[in-house]
């Protein structure tokens, strides 16, 4: 059975952007966080930008599919580009739009448990969630492992990693990776 992975950039107190969902400018994007990132994880890079880090043509490492909420894709729609990760298979769940402007991503109106839950049964790589905090605590029982590339930055406010009611739930530390840079990645995997 395929894992979903839920793997995001956090501030210390757990925000993944600011208060208007907007593309956080605030995350470091220089430092050897992102050599690693780029080397052990470059499906998560957008392919408009793959290019640039001579990625272009590498194959994925650990995923073939890429989970958004609205408002993670709208990110990259006021920017014009309708599929950030076009090296994946990108699914956007969402009510409030009937059909996807893009035939290579697909949008999901209905249950995202039950979608996940069938995604996990298909043959393939792993499943990235990639964002946002609504849709991360909708699928929250389907999460299987959590990457946190946490961020030495205190956002005050802004959208958290999970946004829903209080249940706690337990997960084991697999991984700490400190950078010199003072990201530190987390990877956690459910108990």
């Amino acid at each position: 059975m395929r894992r979903m992975t839920y793997m995001i950039a956090s501030t210390i107190d757990g925000r993944i952007t600011g208060p208007d969902n907007d593309n956080p400018d605030f995350f470091l994007h220089e430092g050897d966080h992102g050599d690693f990132l780029r080397a052990e994880f470059p499906e998560v890079l957008p392919t408009h930008v793959r290019p640039m880090f001579g990625l272009d043509g590498v194959p994925n490492k650990h995923f073939d599919t890429v989970l958004q909420g609205r408002g993670s894709w709208d990110i990259g729609m006021r920017e014009g580009i309708t599929n950030a990760y076009q090296h994946l298979r990108s699914i956007v769940f969402t009510r409030s739009i009937a059909e996807s402007p893009d035939p290579t991503v697909e949008f999901v109106a209905n249950d995202p448990l039950e979608r996940v839950r069938e995604l996990k049964r298909e043959p393939g790589a792993g499943i990235w969630l990639c964002g946002g905090g609504t849709l991360a605590t909708a699928l929250r029982p389907e999460i299987d492992e959590l990457i946190i590339k946490l961020h030495p930055v205190v956002a005050g406010a802004g959208i958290a990693m999970f946004d829903g009611d209080f249940a706690p739930e337990e997960f084991a530390l697999a991984e700490a990776k400190p950078f010199e840079s003072g990201v530190v990645h987390l990877t956690y995997r459910k108990r």
